[in-house]
């Protein structure tokens, strides 16, 4: 996917993206590029690159999702206008569950948080959402998708079973957590695009299978000192083997596969320490990168 060398100039050598150039690109590609907001732009320039009338619970989540998840915000603002504050919605919800574990100190109080979610996802799907910004922007994406309850729950049981910080006994437990996690959050995403279809669903399954190893390499040193990311990059290929079937509807959803590939293809060149400096720099091609790979349909 999208490599992160840098280059001043367009062309397929530089980016390390082979044959982007078979087909001429608009004139305002740059141009619109460079419209993405970055990580450190303010609240008022994040509601004007994401659409207009944004204000109170909906800019909350912007921001949260600017702030938590930057990945996370650029692959939502390039999904069409009408799915992309119920993304917004979504991922929040998933940053205020992946924050719990790290914002307390006591079990006790991370259970309380996840219970509060629960009862909240309840209340959501009775008309009845509390006054807190992620939950009512998120019962607005349940009213206009028609969101499955089943993946919301199976995020925040999983998110709770976690709160223990055991280490994953196999490769298999992980790939439970990220099924149930990851993968929950692309159907949902999938759901909000309006797209019902196995071959989608498969490659969610997949994607958000590789998306949580690579988070888990990302944040934790010690699987680094395994030196291997072979599993991660078989699902990827095997989520791309369903790539002529999904539909291209489908597409946008994967988009963080982008951000996941440009990391693997980054510990391969460090040798796979994982405590090498470069790891921990953003990749200043990320949003062009997303870009082109929205423009051309590919994931």
């Amino acid at each position: 996917m999208a490599a992160s060398a840098p280059g001043s100039a367009w062309g397929p050598l530089r980016l390390g993206i082979p044959g982007l150039f078979l087909r001429r690109p608009p004139r305002s590609l740059c141009a619109r590029v460079r419209r993405l907001p970055g990580p450190a732009v303010s609240g008022r320039s994040v509601a004007a690159a994401s659409g207009p009338g944004l204000s109170g619970s909906d800019l909350y989540c912007l921001e949260l999702l600017r702030k938590r998840d930057y990945e996370g915000y650029l692959c939502s603002l390039l999904l069409p206008a009408e799915s992309r504050n119920s993304a917004f919605a979504l991922r929040a919800f998933n940053v205020e569950l992946a924050q719990v574990k790290d914002s307390v100190s006591e079990k006790t109080i991370g259970l309380m948080r996840m219970q509060f979610w629960k009862k909240t996802v309840e209340d959501i799907y009775c008309d009845n959402p509390p006054h807190q910004p992620v939950a009512i922007e998120l019962w607005k994406a349940v009213k206009r998708h028609n969101l499955t309850k089943r993946w919301l729950l199976k995020i925040i049981d999983e998110r709770e079973k976690n709160l223990d910080d055991k280490a994953y006994h196999n490769i298999q437990e992980l790939e439970n957590y990220a099924e149930n996690t990851q993968s929950s959050l692309l159907y949902l995403t999938l759901e909000i695009l309006g797209i019902k279809d196995l071959h989608a669903d498969h490659a969610a399954s997949h994607i958000g299978k590789a998306q949580g190893i690579v988070t888990c390499l990302r944040a934790t040193p010690y699987h680094g000192s395994r030196r291997k990311v072979f599993l991660p990059m078989d699902i990827c290929m095997l989520a791309r083997s369903f790539h002529r079937s999904v539909p291209v509807k489908a597409f946008p959803a994967f988009l963080p596969t982008v951000s996941l590939e440009d990391y693997l293809k980054k510990i391969q060149r460090v040798d796979f320490d994982i405590f090498h400096p470069s790891l921990q720099q953003k990749n200043a091609l990320l949003p062009l990168s997303l870009y082109i790979r929205s423009w051309r349909k590919r994931y």
